[in-house]
């Protein structure tokens, strides 16, 4: 079950999809203590983000490496050992096969890593699956299928859009993480991603965790942006509260 006494900052992700470790930096001090975890993905793994993402945690921090692993099974098996040497604490496998799955799993071994499930991008509608020859299935019901295979792999969670989390959440129960990025507020553009939800609507359908990137990181003042959603997930987590039998 995932616990509503929760801190509403520990649900949230700020993704640092930011070009350097400067700007990074720049904007976890701005942030302070209005969030306590961070995403770090491509973008800035590839520009020292290993290092910060300790440096991260170091902090007190939670970090979330966004690696997206994808290859043969002995290579996903190895990297997610190396991964969980690091002493992080979430990471991302493509959940589009069970043998990849199955070798994230044997990887992690006995370490604290929760291994996070990618479904189907956020980026992606009906037509960019019948473009990748994925056909006969909408991508609600590839999420929810790679959900379950993911679940049964052993996996802590997915990565799966709002507008599935209710579905995710039905096929699962309650104590699988569903990780939602997407998020956009009220008056947020949807930018490059094809399926999105608000803080408060993603929580309400089942999300466990929120990423949210551009809406804070381009923010004028992220800290403010950071503390409403904040208040936008304890809201809907109250209401849920309240619903319950």
């Amino acid at each position: 079950m995932i616990s509503n006494r929760l801190d509403p900052r520990s649900r949230l992700f700020v993704a640092l999809d930011i070009p350097s470790i400067d700007k990074a930096n720049h904007l976890v001090r701005s942030l302070g203590d209005s969030i306590t975890s961070y995403k770090v993905g491509l973008e800035l793994l590839f520009g020292g983000g290993i290092t910060f993402a300790q440096s991260l945690k170091a902090a007190g921090k939670d970090v979330f490496l966004d690696m997206k692993l994808l290859d043969i099974p002995n290579t996903v098996e190895k990297a997610v050992a190396n991964v969980a040497g690091l002493g992080l604490d979430y990471l991302t496998v493509h959940g589009v096969d069970r043998k990849t799955l199955d070798a994230a799993v044997r990887g992690r071994g006995q370490s604290d890593l929760k291994l996070l499930a990618v479904t189907v991008l956020t980026s992606l509608d009906a037509a960019d699956l019948a473009q990748q020859g994925v056909t006969g299935v909408t991508p609600a019901e590839l999420v929810v299928h790679r959900a379950k295979l993911a679940q049964a792999a052993g996996f802590d969670g997915v990565i799966a859009s709002g507008e599935e989390a209710s579905l995710v959440r039905a096929a699962v129960g309650p104590g699988f993480l569903i990780v939602t990025p997407g998020i956009r507020l009220k008056a947020g553009a949807a930018g490059d991603q094809a399926r999105v939800v608000t803080p408060g609507g993603a929580i309400t359908d089942g999300a466990s965790h929120l990423v949210v990137g551009r809406p804070i990181t381009e923010a004028a003042d992220p800290a403010d942006v950071a503390r409403y959603i904040a208040t936008e997930i304890e809201n809907a987590t109250r209401k849920i509260a309240l619903r319950a039998p």
